[in-house]
């Protein structure tokens, strides 16, 4: 008994690494991989050749003059409001089945931590014809908090999701045609943890705990192309969905053994479940226009396929259990952008721009570890050469996220002791300003 109720706690946490907190673009990715991207809302990047692109696109490294490398470091700083509207717990049946508010704190404010994220890579030409680049960056990292007595505590309360994507990268090159591939190797790591409403006596008896930490490699691959000549740069991208297993333990606490005779039953440590989720590919389409020689009009599309992001994949539980899945229901999204870079002097490039950035969750599947919104991010950045081999980038944007109602269903424990929380909130004034500094060589 203690066995199957403890997979099943497993079940249900480890569904929170996949989808643990909201990030600075739609659902959990992290868009902000380049200053120079940043300063014009991610319009110019799978067209535009150089070193800070080659994420979006890894023919972006083919063709280039010399030695490329860039780096820099940027500051999330989230802002947003979690409230309660009439979320509930609904007790197991075997006890009455009764409905209690969840109680606690009704107003969580910020529960998205500050995020730094630093980013870099490199790019060198081999011979005349081929070029290679290295890039690392994090699309999927940000930190959480919600407090003990929060109205939230059942659906969340500590995140923590950090990736780093390791790309190396090789492109082509023949007159104004570039084409290029690469690995994207992936190493995920999460710390979660959420409070359990006691079955014999929800929100009366002190609260249960769960902690899960879980780790993996895995690989995915991306390739492009990009077309210039004197007025045009055109390119396009495809970045592979990445499945990912995460191996984890999980501790269970709290419950009172001198209030709750189950106590036994569920405080345990489970070793060794694992889950899998896939995270989204995306298909890049974009073009820079040189309307002059000072000013480019920058244009981007981009198609997600959250879509793969359908259910949590959970295995090597105990035989009375078998295979689980969790459904998730994300789906396919576009953001559009569209830019300017300016040449204001030989030395002093100006860049803005506007991105419009869908969410992939639906009614019904929002939850308090993922609040997302519809968002509108607005950008303005720069670079200022200081010599003819070194400069400086710098960026800064704002978020607007639309208001929305955290509204999704969750099982808590197993029969014949399950609990079902019923979340019923709303996340508004969503926002987010970012700032970023960077620098570049060129050699």
């Amino acid at each position: 008994m203690g066995a199957r109720r403890g997979a099943s706690l497993v079940a249900i946490t480890l569904a929170g690494i996949g989808i643990a907190g909201r990030a600075n673009a739609a659902a959990f990715y992290l868009q902000e991989q380049s200053t120079v991207a940043i300063g014009r809302a991610f319009s110019g990047e799978v067209s535009e050749q150089g070193a800070q692109q080659q994420w979006w696109n890894p023919a972006a490294i083919g063709g280039i003059s010399g030695f490329q490398n860039y780096f820099g470091a940027t500051a999330i700083l989230p802002h947003a409001n979690s409230s309660d509207v009439g979320s509930t717990v609904r007790g197991p049946a075997l006890f009455g089945g009764a409905t209690v508010p969840v109680g606690g704190n009704g107003n969580q404010h910020n529960p998205v931590n500050n995020g730094y994220l630093p980013n870099g890579g490199f790019a060198i030409p081999l011979g005349d014809k081929f070029d290679f680049g290295f890039t690392m960056t994090s699309p999927y990292s940000f930190t959480t908090n919600y407090d003990k007595d929060s109205w939230a505590r059942y659906g969340a309360d500590k995140t923590r999701l950090r990736t780093f994507d390791f790309q190396p990268s090789l492109a082509f090159h023949t007159g104004g045609l570039s084409i290029g591939a690469g690995p994207n190797i992936e190493y995920v790591r999460s710390t979660l943890s959420n409070y359990i409403p006691d079955p014999l006596a929800p929100t009366v008896n002190p609260d249960g705990h769960q902690y899960l930490k879980g780790s993996g490699w895995d690989v995915g691959y991306s390739f492009g192309f990009q077309f210039h000549n004197d007025k045009v740069d055109i390119g396009a991208s495809y970045k592979s969905a990445i499945k990912h297993t995460l191996k984890g333990h999980l501790i269970i606490d709290g419950i009172d053994p001198t209030v709750d005779p189950l106590a036994s039953l569920i405080n345990q440590r489970v070793n060794g479940a694992k889950a899998s989720f896939t995270t989204p590919w995306q298909v890049n389409l974009g073009m820079r226009y040189h309307l002059t020689s000072a000013l480019t009009i920058n244009g981007q599309i981009t198609r997600f396929g959250w879509d793969k992001f359908s259910a949590i994949q959970l295995a090597d539980l105990p035989a009375s259990l078998g295979d689980q899945a969790i459904q998730e229901n994300y789906h396919n999204t576009f953001s559009y952008a569209l830019g300017l870079d300016y040449k204001v002097s030989p030395k002093l490039t100006l860049r803005t721009g506007v991105q419009r950035d869908l969410s992939p969750i639906s009614a019904g599947n929002r939850d308090p570890r993922v609040p997302d919104g519809n968002r509108w991010n607005f950008a303005g950045g720069g670079s200022y050469e200081m010599t003819s081999h070194m400069g400086i980038d710098f960026a800064a944007s704002y978020d607007k996220i639309k208001s929305e109602p955290i509204d999704k269903t969750d099982a808590l424990l197993a029969a014949p002791i399950a609990e079902t929380l019923f979340n019923d909130g709303y996340l508004h004034d969503g926002r987010a300003i970012v700032l970023s500094l960077g620098g570049h060589l060129n050699f």
